[in-house]
């Protein structure tokens, strides 16, 4: 009540014993993030707001979200800064209280680049009619690079550009990343939210020189969010990527992949237990797919490989909203690119996570 600026945020710890084939590296401890919020109200509808993370006990340190809101209306507001695009609902709902689950969904950071976030300017606004909510986010920013292609995973890789820390400063292309987000909500029955994200990736021409054609990269996500009978929840996100690949790169480099998620959690004790008066119990399954190379080979015709799909079953204790302990176990099955008998891993993670 007495200073303009509020800090907050939330931290994630975890154990983890997994193996593969067989193999495994024993018991791992992992600091994997602490976050920190600093927002504050400039004046009457200027706010501000930033998330600075600190991954796998400040290693890595990242600003992934400052942007400063200016409202003119329910419906038209603008937004620059440091932005967190809008693609399906997991890049921006990134926050590890908010799920049951140990990891993020694999088809959002190893297929998506999770959290990803990059400089440039919008339009957000959202609407109410009594159980109808409709908002949209549309932005302008920086985009992707080279790195897409050209990373030492060996395959189209759109996490790799999270490594470029230039990206806040130059576009590789020149061009804006384009990225759009539309939701519609009811109160009763759920939300479903259709977003798409786009634009050139390669540094095309220098010094006004053309050196390669325009290459698009583009995205299309659909997700879910619904509330069923017995407060049974569900989240889902589904996403397909589209790259264009240079001819000479080898059919390992897919043009098109597809993956996502979807989480079912389900509470079966609520009230006050262990002298926490709010605290709810709930059993979770997570179900996961990526195909990081969709097509067929042009040789033979047969299916290219290089796809993974696992089932992660939980069960967490919330004793306040904001915090949760949860067990999972991960069971998952990879092929590589040739489609061989799929690598299998298994095993148990267990971690606290909560805001403050």
């Amino acid at each position: 009540g007495s200073s303009p600026v509020s800090v907050g945020g939330y931290m994630e710890v975890n154990w983890q014993h997994m193996g593969t084939d067989g193999v495994s590296d024993g018991h791992q401890f992992q600091f994997r993030r602490f976050t920190l919020f600093v927002s504050s109200t400039i004046t009457d509808r200027i706010k501000f707001l930033s998330e600075l993370e600190f991954e796998d006990g400040a290693r890595e340190i990242s600003v992934e979200f400052a942007a400063v809101d200016v409202e003119f209306d329910p419906l038209f507001n603008v937004r620059g800064g440091v932005i967190v695009n809008p693609i399906g609902a997991f890049n921006q709902n990134h926050d590890g209280p908010k799920w049951e689950f140990v990891d993020r969904p694999i088809a959002m950071t190893a297929m998506l680049p999770a959290t990803w976030s990059t400089a440039g300017f919008g339009l957000f606004g959202k609407r109410y009619w009594d159980e109808w909510m409709v908002g949209y986010e549309m932005y302008l920013s920086g985009g992707f690079d080279n790195s897409i292609i050209a990373n030492d995973q060996n395959r189209t890789f759109l996490p790799a550009a999270r490594e470029n820390a230039d990206r806040f400063e130059e576009s590789a292309s020149g061009e804006p990343l384009v990225t759009g987000k539309v939701a519609i909500r009811n109160r009763g029955i759920g939300e479903v939210g259709l977003s798409y994200m786009g634009g050139v990736y390669n540094r095309w021409q220098a010094d006004g020189f053309v050196l390669d054609s325009k290459r698009r990269c583009d995205i299309v996500a659909i997700d879910l969010h619904s509330t069923l009978p017995f407060r049974m929840t569900v989240n889902a996100e589904w996403a397909w990527v589209f790259v264009d690949v240079p001819a000479t790169y080898s059919q390992q480099f897919g043009s098109r992949q597809r993956g996502g998620f979807i989480d079912i959690v389900q509470p079966v004790l609520s009230g006050k237990i262990l002298g926490w008066p709010a605290s709810v119990v709930n059993l979770a399954c997570r179900l996961e797919f990526v195909d990081w190379n969709v097509g067929t080979f042009a040789e033979t015709g047969g299916q290219i490989g290089d796809d993974l799909w696992s089932i992660v079953p939980s069960v967490s204790f919330r004793p306040a909203s904001g915090t949760v302990i949860r067990l999972n176990y991960r069971y998952q099955r990879q092929r590589d690119i040739l489609g061989n008998p799929p690598a299998t891993t298994g095993g148990f993670l267990f971690g606290f996570s909560t805001y403050f």
